[in-house]
This record gives C-alpha cells, sequence and structure tokens, in this order.
C-alpha cells in the first residue's frame, strides 16, 4: 500500500522535479578536487566543478542546531546532510523524493509480530566525525533524548512498548526498543501496528547520535554525526559552517555507496535578517544562495528576470494557517472560532504573499491523500460579527502572534486587523523568526491566545497533518507543535486509530471526513497552501539541485558551473 501512496503523491508533486531548490554559486569557487560518489547528486543537468565553498545565507537562524530536536524548515535543510537516520529518504526530486530507502541500516526493517515489530541491522564499520564507531545502542540513546529533552518529534514514537511511560517518567528504559551492539540488530516493538512508522524512522529525529551525547539541547555545539558534512564553527543567531567529514570518504562512503557524497568542499551560512539585502547580495555575487523565499515586495520582479536560470519555483505540500488556543477564553467557544474563519479572508492573503499561496479552508493540503476540497466558511465579516455577538465572550482582550519573517509578519498584522474589526481588543506580538516557534510551544508563554504558523509535510501521508498537530496526546508543555492545544476525545481516537492502518481508499476517505470534522470544531483559521521558490548566483548549476520534501535542499547537490 506505500506505492499507492507515492503514486496518489505524483500527480500533486511531479512538479517538484522542476524543484531545484538552488543552492549557491560563488563564494569561494576554488577547483580542489572533492569525493563526489554514489547516489543520485543532480537534477540531470549541466556538468559543474569539483570543489568550492558555498557561501549561503539565511533569514534566520534555526529553531535548534540538535538533530533530536529541531523541527523547522531552516534546521532540516541545515542538517539534513549531516545526520542519517537508519532509514532515510531517497535522493531524488519530486515523488523520487518520498521514498524510504535504507540508510544506516544495510536494508528495511523486516516487520514482523502482526506488524509491531520492525528489525533492523545496522551496516557494519560505521564511524562518526570524530572517529567513534556507530553503535545499534545509540539508536536507543537517540530516541530517549528526543524523550528527556521534551521533542516537538517524540509524539512519532510513542508508539514503541514503554515510551508512553518513559515520556512521563525518563526514567526506566525504553523496553520496546532492543540492541545488539555486536551483530548490529536493532529491533523495535510497538504497541500497534502503525502505517507510518517506517516513514518516521526516516527522520532526522531518529539519527543516531554518539552514547556519550548529553542529555541537553547541543545547538552551540552540535553532536557528531554520520553524512559527508559535519557542522563547525556555529555562532548562534549568526550562522555557522560546513566542511567534510573525515570519516565519509575513509569509511562510510565505501559502505553507503547509493548516498551522494557531495561536490563542494564546505559551506559557510550568515544570517541575515533583511531579506531586501539578501536578494540584493545574491544579483551582486556576494552570496551564492538564500535559503529562504524572496519577499513578497521583490518576488515579481526576481521571478520576470532571472525564472529558469537563477530562480525556480515549485508547488509544495503545506497549509498556513492562524491557531486559536481552544482551552481558553475566548476561543474556548466554538461560535468564536467560527466567527474568526468567517473573518478570514483567503483571498486578501493571496494578495499579501503577491500568489505565492492559494487559498484554502481546511487542514489537509492539495496534493495530500485523502484532501478533497470544501469550504465551511465562505468569507463573510457580518456573519462573523453576528457570531460574536451571540457568543459574548467575556475576554475581548487578545494577544495576537507571528514572526519577523516577511511575509508572515503582514500576515500577522492582517490576522489582527480583522480580530479587531469583529470586536476584539488586540495586542501585536511579532517574535523573531529564530525562536519564534520555540517561544509558542512553551506553555508558559504568557497571553498564548492566537497566532501565525505554517506546516510543510514530514512525508506523505495524511497522518502527518493530524497526529503532530491536532492531536491531544502530541500536546506538550515545551516544542508542542498542537499550538491549540485542541484535544477531542472522538478525535484523538480516530486519528489514532487511522495511524495503526495501511492507506487504502477506505483510509483515504476516512481522512477527507477527519478534515470536515475538525474544521467543524475550527481550531485553526487555515488560509493557503504555498508555493516556494529558490534565488541562486549566476554560477550554481540551478538545474541540478534535489529538493527533497522532507529536507529540502540537499547539501550533496549543490554545484559551481564550470
Amino acid at each position: 500500500m506505500k506505492k499507492l501512496v507515492v503514486f496518489f503523491v505524483v500527480m500533486a508533486i511531479a512538479a517538484l522535479g522542476a524543484l531545484g531548490l538552488s543552492a549557491c554559486g560563488g563564494g569561494g569557487g576554488s577547483s580542489t578536487s572533492g569525493t563526489s560518489g554514489g547516489g543520485t547528486t543532480g537534477g540531470g543537468g549541466s556538468e559543474g566543478k569539483e570543489g568550492g565553498i558555498l557561501n549561503a545565507t539565511y533569514a534566520s537562524f534555526p529553531d535548534y542546531m540538535d538533530p533530536q530536536l529541531s523541527y523547522t524548515a531552516e534546521g532540516w535543510t541545515a542538517m539534513g546532510e549531516v545526520y542519517i537516520p537508519l532509514l532515510t529518504y531517497s535522493h531524488g526530486t519530486g515523488a523520487a523524493g518520498t521514498k524510504v530507502v535504507p540508510g544506516l541500516a544495510k536494508e528495511l526493517p523486516k516487520v514482523t509480530n502482526g506488524g509491531k515489530t520492525y528489525t533492523m541491522f545496522l551496516r557494519p564499520g560505521l564511524k562518526y566525525s570524530n572517529g567513534e564507531p556507530v553503535k545499534a545502542s545509540d539508536f536507543t540513546h537517540s530516541i530517549e533524548r528526543l524523550f528527556k529533552l521534551s521533542s516537538g518529534g517524540s509524539p512519532f514514537f510513542t508508539s514503541i512498548v514503554g515510551a508512553e511511560h518513559f515520556a512521563k517518567t525518563k526514567t526506566g528504559g525504553i523496553p520496546g526498543i532492543k540492541t545488539n551492539d555486536k551483530t548490529g540488530e536493532v529491533q523495535i516493538t510497538l504497541e500497534k501496528p502503525r502505517g507510518t512508522f517506517e516513514n518516521e524512522l526516516a527522520l532526522m529525529f531518529a539519527a543516531p547520535v554518539p552514547a556519550n551525547t548529553p542529555f541537553e539541547d547541543m545547538s552551540a555545539n552540535p553532536p557528531p554525526g554520520t553524512g559527508p558534512y559535519k557542522i563547525i564553527n556555529v555562532r548562534p543567531g549568526q550562522g555557522w559552517e560546513y566542511e567534510r567529514n573525515p570519516y565519509w570518504a575513509k569509511t562510510n562512503s565505501k559502505l553507503m555507496p547509493e548516498y551522494p557524497s557531495g561536490h563542494i568542499e564546505g559551506a559557510k551560512v550568515t544570517v541575515i535578517r533583511n531579506p531586501q539585502t539578501q536578494v540584493n547580495d545574491i544579483e551582486q555575487g556576494k552570496f551564492d544562495w538564500m535559503q529562504n523565499p524572496v519577499p513578497a515586495a521583490r518576488y515579481t520582479e526576481v521571478k520576470e528576470k532571472y525564472e529558469g536560470t537563477q530562480f525556480v519555483v515549485r508547488p509544495t505540500i503545506s497549509t498556513y494557517y492562524f491557531w486559536m488556543k481552544t482551552d481558553q477564553a475566548p476561543f474556548n467557544d466554538p461560535k468564536v472560532r467560527e466567527a474568526v474563519n468567517y473573518a478570514v479572508d483567503p483571498a486578501a492573503l493571496e494578495r499579501i504573499y503577491s500568489g505565492q499561496i492559494k487559498g484554502t479552508q481546511q487542514i489537509l493540503p492539495p496534493g495530500m491523500p485523502g484532501y478533497k476540497k470544501f469550504e465551511l466558511y465562505p468569507h463573510n465579516i457580518a456573519k462573523a460579527k453576528e457570531l460574536i455577538k451571540e457568543a459574548n465572550p467575556s475576554d475581548m482582550n487578545i494577544t495576537v502572534w507571528t514572526d519577523t519573517e516577511s511575509p508572515n509578519n503582514e500576515a500577522g498584522e492582517y490576522y489582527e486587523g480583522v480580530l479587531k474589526e469583529i470586536g476584539f481588543n488586540t495586542t501585536l506580538k511579532v517574535i523573531n523568526a529564530d525562536n519564534y516557534f520555540t517561544v509558542i510551544g512553551n506553555q508558559s508563554t504568557p497571553n498564548l491566545d492566537t497566532g501565525w504558523s505554517d506546516w510543510f509535510m514530514d512525508y506523505p501521508h495524511p497522518n502527518d497533518f493530524f497526529q503532530p498537530l491536532l492531536n491531544g496526546e502530541s500536546i506538550l508543555q515545551t516544542n508542542n507543535g498542537n499550538f491549540a492545544n485542541f484535544s477531542e476525545a472522538p478525535i484523538n481516537a480516530k486519528i489514532k486509530k487511522l495511524g495503526e492502518e495501511q492507506l487504502e481508499p477506505a483510509q483515504e476517505a476516512e481522512y477527507t471526513k477527519l478534515d470536515e470534522e475538525v474544521m467543524k470544531k475550527a481550531p485553526w483559521a487555515p488560509y493557503g497552501t504555498r508555493t516556494l521558490d529558490t534565488f541562486v548566483a549566476s554560477n550554481i548549476n540551478l538545474e541540478n539541485i534535489i529538493y527533497s520534501p522532507t529536507f529540502f535542499e540537499y547539501l550533496t547537490s549543490f554545484e559551481f558551473k564550470e
């Protein structure tokens, strides 16, 4: 049935083949040779040269530079070629990039015990970038780190026998994980079958790190990894660098010949918070690639001038939305939440994003199995005001949250204006994008009433849009991703049950119903699904860049032109 998932998604993300998320050309393009080892490292475009240092810019520093903690596009792009899980995703564009393949494991898992037990074996001889051997028990340590650090990724793994208890006590180990360092065996037993577990094992949360890695945030000094590159010289809030992992060429690349080794010798990343400056710097060749999208104010200009040579636009499977805290006034009243949905106009937000979003009003985005367009809340300010009057909430003073990156900040300003129009007294909080999600994901942050968020798929399965975001079991004290604190017992049960089943047409139909059922409760006001663009300097092989629907740009596919 996994093939059915991929086939369904092909239609929606086939355009991702054009998805060359751009890499940067320029900065320090020496022609020192570097291993270019196996795997698909390009998009089939023109040939380039080996070596050089990629000079890149991000608009914000990642939420974390720790594989067990990061849950943002910035973090996964930054670390995707540094930390390799037991399983991983194929280095391919479009639908090919959604295929789960062996990573540090020799083969895909053998699944027994009625779909509850997964058995894998490490490729023997693997080493971390500091020379330490990779051991099967390191996987256990990494999963325990997830829970001890209250990672936003931990809900994916609570189905392992004993994991839910460990999440609460943080002691006693996880009995559902058994390893043998001599043979390299890793055996995982689940409480119940889980149709998405291979996908989740391929996420960076599950990437092994050495067993002596502390149970603390390692962002300032990221732990050793097993991939082709390693992270060095982290300057929190300012940038970081990459150099080749010396044990990749010596050991790991020979054991993983299908995994690409990359063309560049390294990279330097600088955080530049003004996207207008980023665009100017790319045009002038000061930087090779900007990781974040071109700002809305420059989008049309850049697209008309550079599309096809230095600029590419691609669809994504994503949902942009405003969340409302459903467990506190005034948004604990469904009528108030319905009013907000009627008040938000996706067409207005399409204009704010310069056409980079297509308006929607539901949880599942186009291209995701189970998606079927519906519109429960056609834009109607008069209806919204009427519902607010009927609800007569006792608390009309609310704080609206958004981050500093454009146009998310403009979307937040629009949202605040809409809430004022229907009668709320609002305060707008615009938080630095570096730590926006850690701030709103911390339950102790005061005045978390409502705000902006987005979600890009982790893997091509509708469970990914419900379990981490809208299941009561996923509400965490820190690193929370269920920003609405939404928990409805019948919906929680349905999410759990569907997650245990293989995705067939009957399950897709159930996810379609679940989408509408959740939106009738209105914990979010969704407003669109987004395209993303990539802008690079003139000396980068744009067409050779591989874009992963999960890990975004692959560092190994960046290449300077001859």
